[in-house]
């Protein structure tokens, strides 16, 4: 992420925790912009890494910052890879699909509501009550996949 867009996205999770009355502190800001700016999903100990570079903190605070960060919409996280990226639309609830690349490490949003209709159907049907419904497909993007053919 260049750094106007990270500016941006920081100043918009500003602006919407102001709107939510809720308070982006200067732990929870780092860790939001630690996350934006990997180029892939990051786990956990390596912000805490980042984080260090700077001065102390322990794990604890690193969960606690990406906790709130996912109660508020702001990032989420991929449980295949126990890592997390920036919400890229935060400023509404919504339930995300993320194409992951096995070759890069880079993820897509994606925002089918037709997928999520699907998965709440059958869940209904079931009987099932989903808690957290997220679709994670794993596979090669287009980039890895052009490179690999010309390998």
């Amino acid at each position: 992420m260049n750094e106007d867009t990270l500016n941006n996205a920081l100043a918009r999770a500003e602006s919407l925790c102001a709107e939510r009355g809720v308070r982006l502190t200067a732990q929870r800001r780092r860790v939001l912009e630690l996350v934006c700016r990997a180029e892939r999903p990051v786990g956990a100990y390596e912000i805490l890494d980042h984080i260090r570079d700077g001065g102390t903190a322990a794990p604890p605070t690193v969960y606690r910052a990406l906790d709130w960060l996912l109660a508020q919409g702001l990032v989420h996280k991929l449980e295949t890879l126990h890592a997390y990226v920036g919400c890229t639309h935060p400023e509404h609830p919504h339930v995300s699909q993320f194409l992951i690349c096995d070759g890069c490490g880079g993820v897509t949003e994606l925002e089918d509501a037709a997928i999520a209709g699907s998965l709440a159907s059958v869940a209904s049907e079931t009987g099932f009550r989903p808690t957290r419904p997220i679709v994670e497909v794993i596979g090669t993007c287009s980039l890895c996949a052009t490179k690999r053919g010309t390998d």
